[in-house]
């Protein structure tokens, strides 16, 4: 089984940082895109960022300037680097792995999702 364990959310003033982190562990092969998704109370789960294998990023309108992801491919982690946070931004942030390669030669894929860290900004 494959598990996305996050961490590094919390309570940030706003203007402040917070950096998450998100671990895939577990029998892996490749992983094609990892990324992160938010929910805030009462809303849809939107996306905030992601990164492909090769390095290509995406981002919400919302966040572009402010918000940087990146991976380390040998350690099947992404983290999410958060800067000048508006109370906007509270919502609870999930890591996403997709089209996870469990084992070589195979096509099989799956889709992950972490259990999700509240960011909370507010003063």
């Amino acid at each position: 089984q494959v598990q996305l364990v996050e961490s590094g959310g919390g309570l940030v003033q706003p203007g402040g940082s917070l950096r998450l982190s998100c671990a895939a562990s577990g029998t892996i092969f490749s992983i094609r895109v990892m990324g992160w998704y938010r929910q805030a109370p009462g809303k849809q789960r939107e996306l905030v960022a992601t990164i492909t294998s090769g390095g290509t990023t995406t981002f919400a309108n919302s966040v572009k300037g402010r918000f940087t992801i990146s991976r380390d491919y040998a350690k099947n982690t992404v983290y999410l680097q958060m800067n000048s946070l508006k109370p906007e931004d509270t919502a609870v942030y999930y890591c996403n792995a997709a089209g996870v390669v469990r084992f070589p030669k195979t096509s099989s894929e799956n889709d992950y999702w972490g259990q999700g860290t509240q960011v909370t900004v507010s003063s």
